[in-house]
C-alpha cells in the first residue's frame, strides 16, 4: 500500500502506545482500546492507509500486534463545531513554536474536535505535521503553548517539563481571599473525581503544589497570580476552589454545572500568562507573555 502524507485533511496524526493485552493484531488491540469506535471506522481507516507506524508506513489490517508499539491514526469527527475564536502565533524557530490560544479551543484533537484544534491549525499555518505540543492547557483555559516543532530536538525540548525548568505563571479573577498571606502556597492529593473528567482533592500524601500571589485587588474580585509547581490535570481550578475562591465562571469546580453551549460572554477567566526558560539549544533566556488577559 503507498504511503499516505503525514496529515489527512490537514489534520495531524494522533499517537497511541498499544499496552499489554491478549490481541493477536494491531486492529483488536485498537478496537479493544477505543470501544466507543466501531470495528467498520477501524477496517475503513485500516483500508485508507489511516493507521500507521512509528516510521509512518501504513499498517494492514493483519499487522500483528506488540506491546508498546507506537501507533500513528487519523481521527475523522462528522459535524464537527466550528471555534469562531483565532490563535494568535507568538514564536516560531526551527525547533520552538509558541502560540496564545483563545478560550474554547482544544491544544490537540480530542472528543469532538479534530479540525477545530490550535494543533491542527498551527500545522496547516505552519506547514509542519512534526509539530507537537509539550503541555496542555485545558479547552476552556486561553493563553500560552509551547510546541515542539523538530523531532531531533524533542527529547531536549520536553526535559524542561520532565525536570521542571520551564516557569508558568498564570492569571485567574476570583473571589477575594482576604485571611490568606501572601504569596500562599496549596498543597494537596488530587485524585480523579465525579464524573471521570473532574478531579478532586484526597486524603494522603500531596501530590500537586502551587504558589498563589494576588496581581491585583478589586472591589469583588481579585485577579491572582499562581504558578503551579506540579502539573496535575485541573490543578490550578480545583485549588482555588478548594481555598473558596472558584476562578470566575468555571462550570466545573467547586460544583458541576448543567451543559450549555459556550458562553464568549463568560469565559473561564483563567490565563496561561507567562513562559521562562532557558532554551535547550542556544541556552538563551526565553520569555514570552500572552496576548489575552482577564476581562
Amino acid at each position: 500500500m503507498p504511503d499516505a502524507p503525514r496529515t489527512h485533511a490537514g489534520t495531524p496524526a494522533s499517537r497511541f502506545q498499544l499496552p499489554a493485552g491478549p490481541w493477536v493484531t494491531v486492529f483488536d488491540a485498537l478496537c479493544a482500546c477505543f470501544p466507543a469506535i466501531a470495528a467498520e471506522r477501524w477496517r475503513d481507516r485500516f483500508a485508507r492507509g489511516l493507521v500507521r507506524d512509528a516510521n509512518d508506513h501504513a499498517l494492514a489490517l493483519a499487522a500483528p500486534y506488540r506491546v508498546g508499539a507506537n501507533i500513528r491514526y487519523f481521527r475523522e469527527v462528522a459535524d464537527e463545531p466550528v471555534i469562531p475564536y483565532v490563535e494568535t502565533l507568538v514564536h516560531a524557530d526551527a525547533n520552538l513554536v509558541v502560540a496564545c490560544k483563545p478560550h474554547f479551543l482544544p491544544v490537540a484533537p480530542v472528543g469532538a474536535y479534530v479540525r477545530e484544534t490550535l494543533l491542527t491549525r498551527l500545522v496547516r499555518r505552519l506547514d509542519n505535521p512534526a509539530l507537537v505540543p509539550l503541555h496542555r492547557i485545558d479547552r476552556e483555559t486561553a493563553g500560552l503553548v509551547l510546541f515542539s516543532a523538530n523531532p531531533a530536538t524533542r527529547g531536549i525540548c520536553q526535559a524542561l517539563f520532565r525536570e521542571r525548568r520551564i516557569r508558568k505563571q498564570y492569571l485567574a479573577v476570583a473571589p477575594p481571599l482576604p485571611e490568606l498571606s501572601f504569596p500562599y502556597v496549596h498543597r494537596s492529593r488530587l485524585e480523579p473525581g465525579e464524573p471521570f473528567f473532574r478531579m478532586r482533592e484526597g486524603v494522603g500524601e500531596p501530590n500537586s503544589e502551587t504558589v498563589i500571589d494576588v496581581f491585583a485587588r478589586g472591589t469583588d474580585t481579585w485577579t491572582y497570580r499562581l504558578e503551579p509547581v506540579t502539573g496535575r490535570k485541573h490543578q490550578l481550578r480545583v485549588h482555588m476552589a478548594a481555598l473558596g475562591a472558584p476562578i470566575l465562571h468555571d462550570r466545573c469546580y467547586p460544583g458541576l454545572e448543567d451543559q450549555r453551549p459556550d458562553d464568549p460572554e463568560r469565559p473561564l477567566q483563567l490565563f496561561a500568562h507567562t513562559l521562562a526558560f532557558d532554551d535547550p539549544i542556544t541556552g538563551e533566556l526565553r520569555e514570552f507573555t500572552a496576548t489575552v488577559g482577564p476581562m
